[in-house]
């Protein structure tokens, strides 16, 4: 099992959508690096879901319900599904993330600017309680 982070602007797509919807495609990833890891993703692997722009928390955890297929709305690009897990107990913001030291490799931290990135299992392991 391989451990994720997607990124979206609440005002474009934000986690209570998502739980309105229970399982939904997660696509428009038009970063050659993110499709990459969309294309990484195997079901069955647990991913966070982060709010970015002026919020910056993690929200709420997802799990890959299907694996790679065309973007529907550009064949050429990757989409996957997801599926609502739980939300957090407690958001987890941007500024708590880099407080803390075991953190500081994150891939988010070094590429922010990425709407898809990995999550190492310890990093996940702690998110997950600082999430509690």
């Amino acid at each position: 099992m391989k451990y994720w982070m997607v990124k979206s602007e609440p005002n474009a797509y934000s986690w209570e959508d998502f739980v309105g919807k229970n399982e939904d495609i997660w696509d428009g990833v038009r970063n050659y690096q993110a499709r990459n890891y969309l294309r990484e993703m195997q079901l069955g692997d647990q991913v966070f879901f982060y709010h970015s722009g002026k919020e910056k928390a993690i929200v709420g955890i997802a799990e890959v319900s299907e694996e790679q297929f065309p973007d529907p709305k550009d064949k050429a690009w990757t989409a996957v599904k997801l599926k609502v897990k739980s939300s957090l107990t407690n958001a987890i913001s941007l500024a708590e993330i880099k407080a803390e030291d075991r953190l500081s490799d994150l891939p988010m931290l070094k590429r922010s600017r990425l709407s898809v990135l990995p999550v190492a299992k310890d990093e996940f392991e702690l998110l997950l309680k600082m999430g509690s």
